[in-house]
């Protein structure tokens, strides 16, 4: 049988010991607490970006497209009508307009994904994750508002060169160019514009590279359907003043 005094002494020598183990587990819990906590965190970190610059890429994606697809035809000179500048706004031109609206649905959705090219501040983590309300729910490149807006200056700039060249006899309007050239133009210079500005400390939606390419392959693939276009469907719309038909 073991003396009092040596058994208390063995328990005061183990008091610390067990204390330490205390300290060594209370620390453990916390910095696997930690480990927890910081993805959720970072997960939901709020990239920002100006939202008036959003509008105004919107509106200016808007106005383009519509202006292409809404304008008449114009043309000069026809043998199956009067000789004179005339214009014509053909239904068939909705063939052109959903193209291009599906080409831009397949740049917004599987290519993006396939391309997986996060927006400024995001990863690719991140941008996979889409926390609502973080700015990066969806990847950036290409840029589907420069494909979609240099895509409607591109068939409207091959409608245009297919009237002109074809159907008036190399003869130059003024009306017809502003419709179908130079407004759509302007409107996809400011959307550019638009979606790559970064005010004070935002972010910009896409950068440089990734509106480039959206603007570049847009405007080809705008530039093909709108000549194809052009080039099967002539602008006149046979005998008569009407100014709609197929």
């Amino acid at each position: 049988m073991g003396s009092p005094i040596f058994a208390g002494g063995a328990a005061e020598r183990e008091a610390p010991f067990m204390r330490i183990r205390e300290k060594v587990v209370a620390a453990g819990c916390l910095a696997v607490a930690a480990c927890l906590l910081a993805p959720g965190e970072a997960a939901a970190q709020t990239v920002r970006r100006d939202e008036n610059w959003a509008t105004v890429s919107d509106v200016s994606l808007v106005l383009g497209t519509s202006v292409v697809f809404l304008m008449p035809r114009v043309y000069y000179s026809d043998p199956e009508a009067t000789v004179g500048w005339k214009g014509r706004w053909h239904f068939s031109v909705l063939a052109p307009a959903m193209t291009m609206t599906a080409l831009t649905l397949l740049v917004d959705l599987p290519i993006k994904d396939a391309i997986e090219s996060p927006r400024r501040g995001c990863g690719i983590d991140q941008t996979k994750t889409a926390v609502s309300d973080s700015n990066c729910e969806s990847f950036g490149g290409p840029s589907t508002h420069a494909f979609a807006s240099w895509g409607a200056t591109g068939a409207g700039t091959g409608i245009f060169l297919v009237d002109t060249f074809r159907y008036s006899s190399g003869r130059f309007n003024a009306g017809g160019f502003i419709g179908h050239v130079a407004f759509p133009l302007t409107a996809s210079v400011v959307t550019s514009i638009a979606r790559g500005v970064a005010p004070g400390d935002n972010r910009p939606h896409e950068h440089a590279g990734q509106i480039a390419i959206g603007g570049v392959t847009g405007f080809l693939s705008g530039l093909a359907v709108g000549t194809a276009y052009a080039m099967f469907q002539r602008p006149n719309c046979g005998y008569g003043n009407a100014l709609f038909c197929w």
